[in-house]
């Protein structure tokens, strides 16, 4: 077996369960789940009818570049999204079988495991641990830049000076899963400054950019628009997964760098990533309407106008500037006994913040926060924060 394997670490979910193990919630409750960001809003119909309508076509072969027609709708939904931003259909878009997976494999052509000097990728902690996982099985090290409050963004500034010369690859997470920080257009010059001086690949994990409260949360590509700078060593990455409650789908795109895209599509030939023509069929239908896309935000902005004030009345919680999470710090800063409390008294099941997260010689920035995903219906988000209230508020009379 591929010795690397060993490097693999338990998902936080499973390392998730087996904490769960041998704690029973109380039988008269019924159960919240908050741990899993998985998007429970119904999928669209436009998205389940294009997908129904184009079903006979299951019967071909896709192209991994994707239909022509598809590449375009991406284009035009850049172009709509990112204030006028253009990019080629035919070089600078690649449909990928969401960014989970395009993630994954996006190292593997990036990364020379061949190579004499150190391969080191740079990592936000805590993190989506696809991007750990895909550099070990590339060959690589990964760097961890802790991000910790008040802004929750990775401090790059930690990174050594002896560390950057090696540097091939750095992920950006904007807006950030598991706090739902965004990036700034300063951010972004900071970090393009790095970029420019070690000449490392920016892997831009753009999958929460829709689900937002005010402000549209600037990207990597549109940042390096405005800052006069050309797509360059940048790739973004986006899914219909959470945009469009469609993470069965399993359908997004990558743009960008058109001479990092062309050995990546050679990759995805070989690696049997082409997407279905009945799933090109409904993305496409899914990228070029906006009205799902703002009804489901509204939905997610009432669950938090909600759910944060009830929150308050026991803890130190603020608005997130995007995604469906909230970043929560916890009495006593053990998040895990905090998650096994509240399972085992309240019935109520979120996601320890040390799981997201490695411990680093500065710590583990995860430790003392949960991660709550706000996916659920209305009331049972309600139902659960009211729970976490009233257990907090018993612990501490």
């Amino acid at each position: 077996m591929n010795s690397l394997l060993d490097k693999l670490q338990a998902y936080p979910f499973a390392r998730l369960r087996e904490a769960m193990q041998g704690i029973t919630p109380p039988a008269h409750l019924k159960p919240v789940m908050l741990q899993i960001g998985e998007p429970k809003h119904p999928t669209p119909a436009l998205i389940t009818d294009a997908l129904a309508a184009s079903a006979a076509e299951f019967s071909q072969y896709p192209l991994t570049a994707g239909l022509p027609e598809l590449r375009q709708a991406c284009a035009r939904w850049l172009e709509r999204r990112y204030n006028g931003l253009r990019l080629d259909p035919e070089s600078e878009i690649l449909p990928v079988l969401g960014s989970r997976e395009a993630l994954f494999s996006f190292v593997q052509t990036v990364l020379d495991p061949a190579a004499h000097d150190r391969q080191i990728v740079v990592c936000p902690n805590p993190f989506y641990q696809i991007y750990e996982g895909a550099t070990f099985l590339g060959g690589g090290e990964i760097y961890f830049a802790n991000s910790t409050p008040p802004r929750f963004l990775p401090d790059w500034d930690s990174v050594p000076a002896d560390i950057w010369p090696h540097v091939k690859i750095l992920f950006a997470c904007s807006p950030d899963n598991p706090s739902g920080s965004v990036m700034s257009l300063a951010d972004w010059q900071k970090l393009f400054a790095l970029q420019n001086k070690y000449g490392f690949v920016i892997a831009a994990d753009e999958c929460y950019s829709e689900i937002y409260s005010d402000q549209k949360p600037i990207g990597a590509l549109q940042a390096a628009a405005q800052l006069g700078r050309g797509y360059k060593g940048i790739v973004m990455f986006t899914s219909l997964s959470k945009r469009s409650n469609a993470p069965g789908l399993r359908s997004g795109f990558v743009a960008g760098d058109a001479d990092l895209l062309r050995p990546f599509l050679l990759y995805r030939t070989y690696h049997g990533s082409a997407m279905s023509l009945p799933v090109q069929r409904a993305s496409i239908a899914a990228w070029d309407d906006e009205a799902h896309v703002a009804e489901n935000r509204r939905l997610y902005r009432e669950k938090f106008e909600r759910v944060v004030p009830v929150l308050r009345q026991a803890f130190d919680v603020a608005m997130p500037e995007a995604s469906f999470y909230i970043w929560l710090k916890v009495p006593d800063s053990d998040d895990l006994a905090f998650t096994q409390k509240l399972w085992r008294e309240a019935a109520v099941q979120v996601l320890p913040g040390r799981f997201f997260a490695r411990d680093t010689a500065n710590g583990n920035p995860g430790r003392g926060y949960v991660r709550i995903a706000l996916v659920a219906p209305l009331e049972d988000c309600l139902e659960g924060a009211r729970r976490m209230v009233a257990l907090f508020r018993r612990n501490d009379e």
